[in-house]
């Protein structure tokens, strides 16, 4: 299955708001339809600046490199994004974007490891040219953490079952094989879900770091951002989508007075005012299912 990039028009005309100009940044570039059409929209002076830590997007972005000049792709993780841009001398966007979670691609891929429909080697990585591999990663995790991460970031009550059925298993090679210990140890599972959906998810997110970035990215791309610039985010589910949430929500909210007696002047911290929520159309869906879970989470940068 080729990516089908998720609520594409509804994410760039969020972003652009109505301008056609300026220097943007898509922080998880993928196979690149976010930015191709961001592209489409913007002028001959303006300039996209993509993220992604995934050889294979990479390869796909040099391309376009080769065919637009106006952009360039940037071998890091989104987490980075100040640091990275400041190397190039950019310290403020017009607006930045990032789509999360993993590509069809790299799920469709039995070799990248990321999925139980397909067997494959045990990988999970997003940039599988370093780190552990998920197999690697669960023969050193003691039995305990394991089974705290597949409870936080899988939200997997059986969570210690399973733990522990993995950790007797010793050296698993293969997707096909995790998941046949994870069905095992699984007592009982969703309707229409996979036993082992749960706990993929818990152990990509923790060998990525995923949510990690999400809350390092989040502050640095509000940093960097122009008053009146935007920020639009879509998430894929209720963890990442919480974080982003709760963050907006921080940002464009007037800090409480909790001082005794007479009520003290304020200084005003808010950064962020909330433009929009959106969710997939039914037509979405229905040509793209994974677009399902998905949310679109806007917001704009105020002026001080």
């Amino acid at each position: 299955m080729s990516h089908i990039s998720v609520l594409l028009y509804e994410t760039v005309d969020a972003l652009l708001a109505d301008r056609n100009t300026g220097i943007y940044i898509d922080g998880t570039f993928g196979r690149g339809g976010h930015t191709r059409l961001l592209l489409s929209k913007l002028d001959e002076n303006s300039s996209v600046y993509a993220f992604d830590k995934d050889p294979q997007a990479l390869a796909v972005a040099a391309e376009l490199e080769k065919e637009d000049p106006r952009f360039k792709i940037i071998h890091a993780s989104f987490a980075d994004i100040k640091a990275e841009l400041a190397t190039l001398d950019i310290h403020e966007v017009d607006g930045v974007m990032a789509d999360l979670g993993v590509s069809s691609p790299q799920l469709d891929q039995a070799e990248r490891g990321f999925s139980f429909m397909k067997d494959g080697p045990l990988d999970m990585r997003m940039d599988n040219s370093q780190g552990p591999t998920a197999a690697e990663w669960l023969v050193n995790i003691e039995e305990e953490a394991l089974a705290n991460y597949i409870f936080k970031y899988g939200e997997e009550r059986y969570s210690r079952r399973i733990a522990k059925a993995i950790k007797n298993a010793g050296y698993i090679e293969t997707t096909g094989q995790l998941a046949e210990i994870v069905k095992v140890a699984h007592p009982k599972w969703e309707k229409n879900k996979h036993a082992a959906t749960r706990t993929f998810q818990a152990i990509r997110i923790a060998i990525n770091k995923e949510l990690e970035d999400i809350e390092n990215f989040l502050p640095q791309a509000v940093d960097i951002l122009k008053p009146d610039a935007r920020l639009a985010v879509i998430s894929f589910h209720s963890l990442e989508d919480r974080l982003i949430k709760q963050f907006i929500q921080k940002e464009s909210t007037l800090a409480e007075d909790t001082g005794w007696g007479m009520p003290q002047k304020q200084e005003d911290t808010r950064r962020l005012k909330k433009i929009s929520r959106i969710r997939a159309s039914e037509e979405e869906v229905k040509a793209n299912p994974r677009s399902r879970s998905a949310w679109l989470r806007v917001a704009e940068k105020l002026e001080k």
